[in-house]
């Protein structure tokens, strides 16, 4: 009797973490594909978050620079923040390999306004060239679809030829080049309808 009685209450204690864990899952996971999850960035996400945003070569084409590892841990913490605020329009959202739990970068999706929502996507050094961004990025169109986004545009250098390369075989069209005038690099505009 005493046995039971035990497995009883460890089965009890496994199935209610096992629904605590499911619930968490579902409320931070955004949307998957083949390989990954695409969820909440979380705290915990800090030291890949940072690896990233410190790597010279992944910042080399965005307009944002270099930052310390406490500028991280805010930034982070305001990513965070804003997915609680009942009039976000700025979503940037982790990509977690599925085989392993391992973050190899971000999504984003920034809802501008109406004709201007931007889609974005970053990834750690050490991942690229293995069609995680076309991945991550097919995938976030196909949501964008299904919250009846109807179009979306994609910034992107011109030196930065892999970036632009997704985004025309996702079918982005150029809509114009322009010099960003903070970096004096030439910038192109795509644009996708849904």
């Amino acid at each position: 009797m005493g046995i039971n009685r035990k497995f009883k209450v460890n089965n009890l204690f496994v199935y209610s973490f096992i629904r605590l864990f499911v619930r968490y899952c579902i409320k931070n996971m955004i949307f998957e594909t083949e390989r990954f999850f695409i969820r909440k960035l979380k705290p915990t996400d800090i030291a890949p978050f940072h690896k990233m945003n410190a790597n010279k070569k992944v910042m080399m084409y965005t307009d944002s620079s270099i930052k310390t590892y406490d500028d991280d841990v805010l930034d982070l913490a305001d990513l965070i923040s804003k997915y609680d605020k009942p009039n976000n329009r700025f979503w940037v959202w982790a990509v977690i390999r599925k085989k392993d739990d391992t973050f190899l970068g971000s999504v984003a999706l920034i809802d501008y306004d109406t004709t201007n929502d931007e889609v974005g996507f970053r990834f750690l050094e050490k991942y690229w060239n293995n069609g995680y961004g076309f991945e991550a990025m097919e995938g976030l169109l196909k949501y964008a679809k299904a919250e009846n986004y109807k179009t979306l545009i994609g910034e992107v250098y011109a030196k930065n030829i892999a970036s632009e390369k997704i985004l025309k075989k996702l079918g982005f069209t150029l809509q114009k080049e322009d010099i960003c005038e903070r970096t004096g690099f030439l910038d192109r505009l795509y644009k996708i309808n849904l």
